[in-house]
């Protein structure tokens, strides 16, 4: 990387970190902390109060991404950063489940994860723009750990008010790094009839139309896991308190895999064929999971446990790192901003049917049927990927 690609993936990975350990923070005890409020006695509501931001998140993705092609990345990234601080302000002075959720809302409207990524795709050459998504991604892992580490200490100096707090003040860091540590976005592109023609043949591409699906597929086997997971670490004899220690080594031992691994095959041109092992991977993790849902629960054993998310992290960072690379690389550079939208958008509603279906399979069809439904899902990927052709092939107007 030069100078001003090393400060441009650092910078947006910041911002990334700040912004999800503020959401990443509250996660692990919003569902403890709003029974302390009029109406949390009520799972439904707060199940739909912690549902609401991947909603926002998914409806205002695409709009974002296209207001960033149109009036440019910057000027986005801080006016959804300010809307994600009103609405950590909104929940901090909540006294209500339904304000709570109002707050949730409107920090799921700062919708600015596309026009982050469209502007590191700006500010990048092709052969090195997956390392800077990896670092991206890695920002995310990193901060979903921490946040596990530091909630349950964090509320109970502050309690859940003061976490909400805590998010706005990182959001604004975040506002200070667009300002003064990314380096300048390129000069934009004319917004013509051309360009938003070929907006729509980002909607139409076929090779796009599959990596938005995997992105989908991918987070949604995410939630999907977690609806289970974290039961069977307390059967294997992990304390909830703990589960950071299986997590976190994890997280950090998947960064050296990847790194070990994805970048080197991208610089001899192999970034399909990564990509393709990497949900192999994915796929064999669940066949894995599917095996442990199938033995006696109170014969559990952590060891294989912790293999298995070794493993689902491993493909899982690669995956969060290649992904967007290819989008941006295949993607029309005046409708960058739009087709991330796309992929962005895809991604939040996979979180979103993740977290709500695998709920429902866990209780109709048990930890068995959730996960032949993440093994068959796994799988349909895998083959789709099969016809992703190779990015030297990419819409010219994308190569830099």
């Amino acid at each position: 990387m030069t100078p001003t690609e090393r400060r441009a993936s650092q910078g947006l990975a910041f911002i990334f970190a700040l912004r999800m350990l503020g959401l990443f923070l509250v996660l692990p005890v919003f569902a403890l902390e709003a029974q302390k409020y009029p109406g949390g006695d009520n799972p439904a509501l707060v199940g739909l109060a912690m549902g609401l931001y991947g909603l926002t998140q998914a409806v205002l993705q695409l709009p974002f991404g296209m207001a960033s092609d149109r009036f440019g990345r910057k000027r986005v990234i801080v006016i959804g950063l300010l809307v994600f601080v009103l609405g950590s302000l909104l929940a901090a002075w909540a006294t209500s489940l339904q304000g709570l959720a109002l707050g949730r809302a409107l920090q799921g409207a700062g919708a600015v994860s596309a026009a982050v990524t469209a502007l590191l795709a700006d500010l990048t050459r092709d052969q090195v723009r997956t390392k800077g998504m990896a670092l991206i991604g890695m920002s995310i892992g990193l901060m979903f750990a921490v946040a596990l580490v530091l909630a349950p200490w964090l509320t109970a100096l502050v309690g859940l008010p003061g976490l909400f707090y805590v998010t706005a003040l990182l959001a604004l860091g975040g506002i200070a790094a667009v300002c003064w540590w990314v380096p300048a976005e390129p000069p934009r592109h004319a917004h013509t009839a051309s360009s938003r023609a070929r907006f729509a043949d980002v909607l139409a591409d076929a090779q796009l139309l599959r990596l938005n699906a995997g992105v989908f597929v991918l987070h949604a086997v995410q939630m999907a896991m977690w609806v289970a997971l974290p039961a069977w670490l307390v059967l294997a004899g992990l304390a909830r308190a703990d589960h950071w220690q299986v997590y976190l080594p994890a997280v950090v031992l998947s960064f050296g895999v990847m790194g070990a691994l994805l970048f080197p095959m991208e610089r001899r041109g192999q970034l399909r064929t990564a990509l393709r092992g990497a949900v192999a991977l994915l796929a064999l993790v669940q066949a894995g999971f599917l095996w442990v849902a199938y033995l006696d629960p109170n014969s559990l054993s952590l060891a294989p446990l912790v293999w298995l998310l070794l493993l689902f992290f491993c493909a899982f960072n690669c995956l969060e790192a290649s992904l967007p690379s290819l989008v941006s690389r295949l993607a029309p550079i005046t409708a960058r901003g739009a087709a991330l939208g796309v992929f962005n958008t895809c991604q939040s509603l996979g979180l979103f049917a993740g977290g709500a279906l695998g709920g429902l399979l866990l209780k109709q069809a048990g930890p068995q049927g959730l996960f032949w439904a993440t093994l068959l899902l796994s799988g349909l990927w895998l083959a789709l990927m099969w016809g992703v052709r190779p990015t030297a092939s990419a819409h010219p107007s994308a190569a830099r």
